[in-house]
């Protein structure tokens, strides 16, 4: 067996899955903001499940909390069949198990620290702790040897972003060893990099820890009771000060000129991610058969575009520059610029253009649905007119700051 191998077997995952996902209402009412579809058949969660897999991480934990009816079904239905128990792989859900007192997961460190009795019953000797709600490609084995080669307590996966972005992430500063010798969470006036006055480094939410300086870093935190109980707010901040923490330069398995990494934590960051996914080229690449993407597949027919009655008045069943999934019906309809995730409907007439329809989506005849994104199941009657009068929208949906309305599971509307 070769080192590789040994050291990957020796490693535990816990994917942190109870984000509740607050700004990507409506599309979080029913369920967590891991478990959120994107990009026709995928959720958000399985960017990281596919990274720990293609990475040879067969032993996982996902921490579920806010409504994670959902996201456990997904994980059952979709991923179980993919580990076996016989050969020491597995993916487990654990939601809260009021282990500690009678509360919930109050911030990420104290979700790992209520778990602390899993880690001590598998003793891995390094955990490698991943957000479930970020959409990119990464070897985490890369991390993993990083961290090894500079004997690290802790190493924190970091990218380059705007100066002008790094309010909303955690800041760092390392040293010509990559050493991290500052970490500030969410500054109101971030830091740049030394030389790039325009960029600076920032925390993926991406972390591997030896297992006992982990275990004794979540205990403490536990015990202070002005903590947020947070890995980027509190415990990073307290191991920095402490010694040997690396920030790891983020290594993009895209395969691409530009490095993606998305924290899809709002509406309109949601619909521009996806309006990507229908470009000519798109910066994140759903087709590379050498970083296999993957989801719960369910048995469903072809996609299908009926009716080709072009002359005036007529109907035709046209798709343009879409993502179209299976079960799609496009019946006389005409769709462009937009994704078509399982089982939608387009009827005869309706135009569909730069829009995200979710599962079974219907779309009546001679309806217009324009910069929507429609969740799953909701029913659009014949002739209803969506995103052409913003203020009408929003007398009855949810339009984002950037103009995008919001249809949620289930509406039937009149």
């Amino acid at each position: 067996m070769s080192g590789r191998k040994i050291i990957f077997e020796d490693t535990l995952a816990m994917v942190l899955a109870g984000g509740q996902g607050e700004r990507l209402h409506p599309l979080t009412r029913d369920r967590s903001k891991p478990a959120v579809p994107f990009g026709g058949p995928y959720r958000i969660i399985d960017f990281t499940l596919s990274n720990c897999l293609n990475s040879g991480l067969r032993r996982i934990y996902v921490l579920t909390q806010y409504k994670s009816g959902s996201l456990e079904r997904h994980i059952q239905l979709g991923w179980d069949s993919l580990f076996s128990v016989e050969l020491g792989e597995w993916i487990y859900t654990v939601p809260p198990q009021l282990r500690i007192g009678q509360r919930w997961y109050e911030g990420t460190a104290d979700a790992v620290f209520h778990n602390v009795y899993l880690i001590e019953r598998e003793r891995p000797a390094r955990i490698v702790v991943l957000s479930g709600d970020h959409v990119y490609k990464m070897d985490y084995r890369c991390l993993i040897e990083y961290h090894l080669e500079r004997g690290a307590v802790a190493t924190v996966a970091a990218v380059e972003v705007p100066l002008a972005d790094a309010h909303a992430f955690g800041v760092m500063q390392v040293d010509g060893d990559w050493r991290i010798t500052s970490f500030t969470e969410k500054p109101a006036q971030p830091e740049p990099m030394p030389g790039r006055e325009d960029c600076a480094r920032v925390n993926m939410g991406v972390y591997c820890f030896e297992t006992d300086a982990l275990i004794e870093a979540v205990t403490a935190d536990a015990g202070d009771p002005g903590s947020l109980h947070d890995f980027a707010h509190d415990v990073l901040p307290r191991l920095v000060g402490g010694g040997r923490v690396f920030a790891y330069p983020f290594v993009d398995e895209n395969r691409g000129g530009q490095l993606y990494w998305r924290d899809i934590g709002t509406i309109d960051a949601y619909y521009a991610a996806s309006m990507d996914l229908v470009a000519v080229d798109p910066v994140f690449n759903l087709y590379d058969s050498e970083w296999t993407l993957r989801t719960m597949t369910r048995q469903l027919p072809p996609a299908k575009t009926v009716f080709a009655e072009e002359w005036p008045g007529g109907r035709a069943g046209v798709v343009l520059n879409c993502l179209v999934c299976g079960g799609v019906v496009v019946s006389g309809g005409r769709v462009e610029r937009s994704i078509l995730a399982p089982e939608v409907r387009v009827n005869s007439f309706a135009q569909v253009s730069d829009s995200v329809l979710l599962d079974g989506v219907q779309v009546g005849r001679h309806a217009r649905v324009r910069r929507a994104i429609v969740d799953k199941r909701a029913v659009i009657p014949p002739g209803y007119v969506i995103g052409e009068d913003l203020a009408a929208d929003r007398a009855r949906f949810t339009v984002s700051e950037g103009g995008i309305v919001v249809i949620p599971q289930g509406a039937r509307l009149d």
